[in-house]
């Protein structure tokens, strides 16, 4: 393998002849200061993420399934899978599948949901307080709506955050937080000091303020060890909890994740819901030529995020420690200094992922160096002993200039930072002048505290740049990890569902079973009663699918089945039904006893409130189970939070027996599988039935 020394940037890649015109364009922009290398192309396998073997299994469904509905001259089934699982949107990458999943937002959160609720939310203070931040920014401006919506819609609000006294002196107490947050908001905040004292929150102290404050978070180690008695203290009488601090959803906080186990509903505020979305946005390869420039250190433990990269980007340019790693993995002369000696074998792995998947991977080379007294250029190759690179050369920022204003997409991601170097280097500096979105039109993202604040100082339009100034959050997302702070929120269905391709007629009557299992109870309701409509929600996929292939073969026109956590998504679903919501069932749910965060959490009051709010006049609700304890709990609940809507239906206690009285037989001569096998071995079933009365007080 020759190098050229005179090139200011290297690249290693490799190319099909069906993709060699596409990305000659791309190599034109240097005009000769790359070397190609070219080998065969492989097929793309997210060989380490777990959604991928899914997925497959998915496409290899569907395969089948058109196979089958071929003898019939019409895929059916293929239709409502992918109506269900809106296939183009599933299969996906693995990364987001994993890590980002649909969460409910407060944009989607019914309004009236919120009056005279006592509401939690997160907020990220180096956001709403930080004064570097220009006040119109699209970040700030969602942070602020967050509060202000929630106030105007009525509910009671708790604020909780931390935030560091030591790099900011002003903010030296909760109070002084209250008074700028006053300011802000035109609101009166007031200050709680519940935490501390170790003192449940007393609702009288909404009388005395608009909003409340709790102390700052990071004074409590509880707050990081998620402790569960501090998290039952921070949330204590908070009914729904508003999460808008992005930039700590990778952490496991007592304050994001804790908090979730006790409220019962669980959203995203507007600046969470805005960042997850331009996360999303940024690890899409929507956009070609997509350029990603890699700053910072510690290519080990970024690794699995490079070749995520890799995988979408069509070059990759590193302009910080991590280039010495590149250079030295493809035998390059590197000082020893400048090397990492676990990141060897991490590097040789990237590199050949790199050119498996036509990705361009560029390093510098020339540097600004410095000895003991001096500063000079060199090239990469040739730093002598004794000297240490600290910046970017001119040639490796006027090639990157050369690069980037071609390109549609850029991510900038990591410092431009070298040994000894300074916190604000003039490569980044020219970075940031570079990335101007006012010069052409690109999508620009920046992560790192270095780059946003680069960007902040050279750019006259930051409006068009998405930024993460927690770069912590974007690596974790990049390695395919899930992030904590997002999966403690609750889910939402992610797909608009064409309810006359389930059915045929999609305006009858709707029965949905939650918890809908292998369907067998619907799938009989549904051949008994043709002129209702009857829809399975249940987490469990595999079930699902083979339900579909069920409905499918069996010619059912009137039977549906949607994988959903049913929990959350119950209200988003059933609202976009043409028709009623005649009865919701809930039959044997399978509580876990030995977890008590998990006990129950099926049956929550968000989806109480739902079934209630969407159940059609003298609608019904149906709930049975084989532990009496289990069904008492069911009706307990419904009957706690209906709003006074529900009474039942038939008598639940014989004063001559002085005992409890269940329905003694199934109301719709039709069994579920389970229920089957509790009465087959000789046990009892606890059933019972709700019916809706507006004329109930």
């Amino acid at each position: 393998m020759k190098v050229r020394s005179h090139s200011a940037f290297l690249v290693l890649f490799k190319f099909s002849k069906s993709e060699g015109k596409k990305m000659g364009q791309l190599l034109n922009l240097l005009q000769g200061n790359f070397l190609l290398h070219g080998c065969p192309t492989n097929t793309l396998t997210y060989h380490q993420h777990k959604a991928c073997f899914n997925v497959q299994k998915l496409m290899q469904f569907q395969k089948n399934c058109m196979c089958q509905s071929s003898l019939r001259g019409r895929s059916e089934v293929v239709d409502q899978v992918r109506s269900s699982f809106n296939l183009k949107a599933f299969v996906c990458n693995a990364v987001e599948l994993e890590a980002l999943p649909h969460i409910q937002t407060l944009s989607m959160f019914p309004k009236d949901q919120l009056v005279a609720k006592v509401v939690m939310v997160r907020f990220d203070s180096t956001i709403v307080l930080g004064e570097e931040v220009k006040p119109s920014s699209q970040s700030v401006s969602n942070a602020l709506f967050t509060i202000k919506y929630l106030h105007e819609a009525g509910a009671k609000l708790i604020l909780v955050s931390d935030w560091n006294e030591k790099k900011n002196l002003k903010l030296l107490a909760a109070e002084s937080i209250a008074d700028i947050l006053s300011s802000v908001f035109q609101y009166k905040v007031v200050t709680v000091k519940c935490l501390s004292s170790h003192i449940p929150l007393k609702m009288e102290a909404f009388e005395h303020a608009d909003i409340l404050l709790l102390e700052n978070l990071s004074e409590f180690k509880e707050e990081v060890a998620n402790c569960s008695e501090f998290t039952e203290l921070l949330s204590s009488g908070v009914d729904i909890f508003v999460n808008d601090c992005f930039s700590q959803c990778h952490k496991i906080l007592a304050s994001t994740v804790g908090v979730a186990r006790i409220c019962y509903a669980n959203v995203a505020g507007f600046h969470f819901e805005d960042s997850l979305g331009q996360l999303k946005e940024a690890a899409k390869r929507n956009k070609k030529p997509y350029v990603a420039i890699i700053g910072g250190d510690n290519l080990y433990d970024k690794a699995a995020a490079l070749q995520f990269l890799a995988s979408k980007c069509d070059a990759m340019v590193f302009v910080g420690m991590m280039a010495f790693h590149i250079m030295h993995a493809l035998g390059l002369s590197v000082p020893s200094s400048l090397g990492e000696h676990m990141a060897c074998k991490a590097a040789t792995d990237f590199i050949q992922f790199a050119r498996d998947r036509n990705t361009s991977i560029l390093y510098p080379k020339d540097f600004w160096c410095v000895n003991a007294v001096e500063l000079e250029i060199f090239p990469s190759h040739g730093i002598l002993d004794g000297w240490v690179p600290v910046d970017l050369g001119p040639r490796s920022l006027d090639d990157i200039n050369s690069l980037i204003t071609k390109c549609e997409k850029v991510i900038w991601i990591g410092p431009v930072k070298f040994k000894f170097s300074n916190q604000d280097t003039n490569g980044a500096s020219e970075l940031a002048r570079m990335l101007s979105p006012s010069k052409w039109n690109c999508d620009i993202t920046v992560v790192g505290n270095m780059a946003c604040t680069a960007i902040l100082k050279e750019s006259g339009s930051i409006s068009a740049v998405k930024m993460f100034k927690n770069a912590s959050v974007v690596w974790e997302f990049l390695k395919g990890r899930m992030l904590p702070g997002v999966m403690a929120l609750d889910r939402a269905y992610p797909f608009k569902i064409d309810w006359s391709v389930a059915y045929r007629h999609p305006a009858q009557p709707l029965v949905v079973d939650i918890g809908s299992g292998n369907g067998l109870f619907l799938l009989g309701m549904a051949r008994k009663r043709k002129d209702l409509n009857y829809l399975g929600l249940e987490i469990n996929g595999k079930l699902v699918r083979r339900c579909l292939h069920l409905v499918h073969q069996s010619g059912i026109k009137n039977g549906y089945f949607i994988a959903t956590n049913a929990t959350s998504t119950f209200r988003s679903i059933i609202s976009s039904y043409p028709g009623e919501l005649a009865l919701v069932s809930i039959q044997c749910p399978n509580p876990d006893f030995n977890k008590s965060e998990n006990r129950w959490r099926m049956l929550r009051r968000s989806l109480i409130e739902a079934v209630v709010d969407l159940l059609s006049d003298d609608g019904k609700v149906f709930l049975q189970s084989d532990i009496e304890a289990v069904a008492l709990r069911m009706k307990e609940e419904f009957l706690k939070y209906c709003k006074g809507k529900l009474i039942l239906a038939h008598d639940q206690y014989d004063a001559k027996i002085n005992q409890r009285v269940w329905l003694r037989e199934n109301p719709f001569g039709v069994r579920s599988d389970w229920e089957r096998h509790v009465i087959n071995r000789g046990a009892p079933m606890y059933r019972l039935m709700l019916s809706k009365s507006t004329s109930v007080d």
